[in-house]
């Protein structure tokens, strides 16, 4: 049997290191479909709605190097556009299949028919519709290689006639290539670096993702410059140990004051390795140095002095032997004093009693952090779970924790503990999900029951869209349609044969969530929590108390004192401090 265009593809994904690929088979995308069965070396997952496959697709790329997700004609390429958003603005490798109509039928406004190239184009580094097969040769081939080489996302729209088309021969490569090249500043660039550094004596360093494989260089270049070390979320499992002696905490909407201060105090700043969104937390008067392997993200968010193009890792190693030693260790001593106080505050409010359904959402996220495994992954949804993650999950051994950090998404942890979950069988897997998150894409969990993923799925039930119902009362409005009405989600979870728990008690909560840790299998913690439990960024300005303060007075004049007397009560630990 003659190879036709599908069974091109599928060795081109196997050859770039493709293990599985996500997808809701149908039309368009049957012969492929037929290819994967045919050859027996991907395994295809059936997710329940593409925007799931999207996320897990953009998880096995952030563990594994490369993902794929496929969606068919229309709708079903629609819906991956929300995960591929966050993929591409995460720096994930991941190669996306668009199926669509036989090409007869294109341009003349067909059922199911989109144009691929428009709807793509904005989520990612490559986009082309494969109208011949000779085109789609060439396209699997250049958009693995743009996927891997620019760290995004590669969308070849492919017709359906022409996946089943015979394949036709190419001159040009097959194969993809991945670099690991050395980047470092030139030699007189380096040199300034050095001098610049040697300069200042209240040095801090930022730390990002970029950081992830310069952990033990970043370590080195703070005790060599006794600089505080903060660090961006994505950044914060990899420093965010208490064996870390440099550690001041993150930055930023969900960060310390600690982290903060010893941001806005220093001297020099040096950012490594992050494209740290938040402007409004960047210091403006102080130097500020930043080194990226994407030169074109330098200066982008901050009032930088000095930039250096260079992986962190490789730069930091050229660096070091030009620096002095800095004996002077008062700035670091001062600012880890702060963030210590701080650490102890946060465990203060893990102490405090919570009521009957309304258990204390730090006091679940610090359990979390002590029971789950030394190299656990975690997600983490976008909202109230994310703020509870930020303060309370520590890096440990070889944790790792992902998120929606860049695109902001909600309903990302569910399905990225899919994906974790089947790149990393071997590792505990822990979504930490927002009871809003959850509910967009309830219907995955029945794809983690179908393969027996053992996904721990921690609901943080506080029956409403909290962080919205924080914004809206900072902004000075009173909360309206943020409250959900939710259902039993453990007997959601157990109809589809999960294992599941409710938890409504402090008492209960450790010892469910060792007993769901310990299960063979795939399992769901619902907690319900405190919907009225407050975070603090580092620095609040007098509008949002202001805003604050105008929102719980409108709900008093409508008559709703009593949620505002449980606002107040809730949250007295963290009021308390604004004044």
């Amino acid at each position: 049997m003659a190879k036709n265009v599908a069974d091109v593809l599928v060795e081109n994904l196997v050859n770039a290191g493709v293990k599985r690929l996500y997808a809701v088979t149908g039309d368009s995308l049957n012969p492929i479909n037929d290819a994967v069965r045919r050859d027996g070396r991907l395994q295809w997952i059936h997710v329940r709605h593409e925007e799931a496959g999207a996320y897990a697709a953009s998880t096995d790329a952030e563990l594994d190097g490369i993902g794929c997700c496929m969606g068919s004609s229309g709708p079903g390429h629609v819906h991956l556009v929300n995960g591929l958003y966050d993929a591409n603005r995460a720096g994930n490798p991941v190669i996306a299949i668009a199926t669509t109509v036989n090409t007869n039928k294109l341009g003349m406004d067909n059922f199911q028919e989109t144009n691929v190239t428009k709807l793509f184009d904005d989520c990612s580094k490559y986009c082309f519709m494969a109208n011949t097969p000779e085109q789609a040769a060439h396209a699997f081939q250049t958009g693995i290689q743009h996927a891997i080489q620019d760290r995004g996302v590669a969308v070849v729209g492919l017709p359906g006639d022409v996946s089943k088309a015979d394949a036709e021969h190419i001159t040009t490569s097959h194969k993809n290539f991945k670099t690991n090249s050395r980047l470092i500043p030139g030699k007189e660039e380096l040199e300034q670096l050095a001098t610049i550094i040697n300069s200042n004596k209240k040095v801090m360093l930022f730390c990002g993702h970029g950081c992830k494989d310069a952990q033990k260089e970043a370590m080195q270049l703070s005790e060599k410059l006794n600089a505080p070390m903060g660090f961006s979320f994505r950044g914060k499992i990899f420093f965010d140990k208490t064996s870390n002696p440099y550690a001041v905490g993150l930055n930023g909407l969900l960060g310390s004051k600690s982290g903060f201060k010893a941001m806005h105090e220093a001297d020099l700043l040096i950012l490594l390795g992050t494209d740290f969104p938040y402007t409004e937390f960047l210091p403006e008067k102080n130097k500020i140095i930043q080194i990226d392997h994407k030169p074109e993200r330098i200066g982008r968010r901050a009032k930088v002095d000095y930039g250096y193009a260079g992986t962190i890792k490789d730069t930091i190693e050229a660096l070091l032997p030009m620096l002095d030693s800095n004996e002077d260790d008062k700035f670091l001593t001062e600012m880890r004093e702060l963030h210590e106080a701080q650490e102890e505050k946060y465990a203060s409010y893990v102490k405090a009693k919570s009521k009957e359904n309304n258990i204390h959402p730090e006091f679940v996220a610090s359990v979390i952090n002590e029971t789950a495994a030394d190299d656990a992954i975690f997600t983490v949804d976008t909202g109230m779970s994310a703020v509870w993650a930020a303060r309370y999950i520590k890096g440990k051994s070889n944790r790792y924790l992902t998120g929606s950090f860049n695109h902001g998404s909600m309903a990302n942890a569910m399905p990225m503990a899919i994906g974790a979950g089947l790149s990393r069988p071997d590792r505990q897997v822990i979504a930490l999900c927002g009871d809003g998150g959850i509910s967009m894409l309830l219907g995955d969990l029945m794809t983690i029951r179908q393969y027996n993923i053992p996904a721990k799925i921690i609901i943080f039930n506080n029956r409403s869209l909290g962080m919205v119902k924080l914004e809206m009362q900072v902004a000075g409005y009173p909360e309206w349609q943020t409250d959900m009405k939710n259902p039993d989600f453990a007997k959601v979870a157990e109809a589809m044969n999960i294992k599941a728990w409710n938890v409504d008690e402090c008492k209960n909560v450790k010892n469910t969530l060792q007993e769901a840790f310990a299960h063979d299998g795939p399992a769901l913690v619902n907690i319900f929590t405190d919907p009225d439990a407050l975070a603090m960024p580092p620095k609040v300005e007098f509008d949002q108390i202001k805003g604050f303060a105008e929102s719980m007075g409108k709900l008093m004049l409508n008559g709703h004192t009593a949620e505002v007397i449980d606002t107040a009560k809730s949250n007295f630990k963290y009021l308390k401090e604004l004044f």
